[in-house]
């Protein structure tokens, strides 16, 4: 039996927010610039709430500065595009998220394609999912998620080419750069989704998993493949024996354990990532803004 190692997303999260620190210290002691983070929350969904204090607090304690938004349930369409078309005016800030989802009277994508691709640091806008699908990785801003869950794949496997992979998932936030991403490295890459024929059969073809299905535990320790690696996105509320409710992701842990050679824990894992891709996308697009020479983070 394998002894299943765990993929540790808070120790890869705090390299990452460190080397994000050091350069923006670095880039306010030289050209004297402050990155700028801003971050639009409409309504009070407790979840996106929390994510928004969160990734403001964290851009904070990076030495970014951080512009919060908070703007109520009914706020209109119109008056959100028109903040968006401020901040994308606003020299100070140099990354703008909103976040998502928002209410049903506002349509999202009108709302990602408002907003400047070079401040885009969600890396939804049409124009850096082109730049990644089309080979200028290096020029886009990419997905955080799927970022992350690439660098987690390089501390267990630096060399992915050749690689069978497997990402069971196909939204825009996740599954869809991920594969991207995959490709890029050189991959034999799957999407597979909820319509697809015989899930268990294509998941057991993956030297590399990646599930990002929002479904608890679906996942089962007999669809993976001996030795494969296993990243979970997953990251869902269900109730424990005790009564209370406990995180799990989209893959049975435990039943993984001795057969996969690797897998992010839930929470732990994926999480941590996020926000510091966050972190290094904000970075990046105030040094391509001003003609400054990128860090290789």
């Amino acid at each position: 039996m394998l002894l299943t190692k765990r993929i540790d997303g808070k120790a890869r999260a705090a390299r990452l927010i460190a080397e994000v620190t050091t350069a923006t210290a670095a880039l306010k002691a030289g050209p004297g610039v402050v990155p700028g983070f801003a971050a639009v929350l409409v309504g009070d969904n407790p979840a996106s709430r929390s994510y928004v204090g969160s990734k403001g607090k964290a851009a904070t304690a990076a030495g970014i500065q951080s512009f919060q938004h908070k703007l109520p349930e009914a706020t209109s369409e119109a008056a959100l595009l028109a903040l968006i078309e401020e901040l994308n005016a606003d020299d100070r800030v140099d990354g703008i998220l909103v976040q998502l989802p928002l209410p049903r009277h506002i349509d999202p994508q009108r709302v990602i394609d408002a907003v400047d691709p070079a401040k885009d640091v969600d890396g939804f806008h049409p124009h850096n999912v082109g730049l990644l699908w089309s080979g200028g990785r290096a020029r886009a801003l990419i997905p955080c998620t799927p970022y992350g869950c690439l660098l987690l794949l390089n501390e267990t496997l630096p060399d992915l080419s050749g690689a069978e992979a497997v990402v069971l998932g196909r939204s825009n936030i996740v599954g869809k750069p991920m594969a991207a991403l995959l490709l890029a490295e050189n991959c034999t890459v799957t999407l597979a989704h909820s319509r697809s024929w015989d899930l268990p059969a294509l998941v057991r073809r993956a030297d590399v998993l990646v599930a990002a299905v929002g479904q608890p535990e679906l996942v089962r320790g007999g669809w993976i493949k001996p030795g494969a690696v296993v990243i979970d996105v997953g990251f869902n509320r269900i109730a424990g024996a005790d009564g209370t409710s406990k995180a799990v992701g989209d893959v049975a842990f435990d039943e993984a354990q001795g057969i996969a050679a690797a897998i992010t824990p839930v929470p732990g894992g994926v999480g941590p990532m996020t926000i510091a891709c966050l972190l290094r996308n904000t970075l990046i697009a105030a040094c391509r803004r001003r003609g400054t020479a990128e860090p290789q983070i």
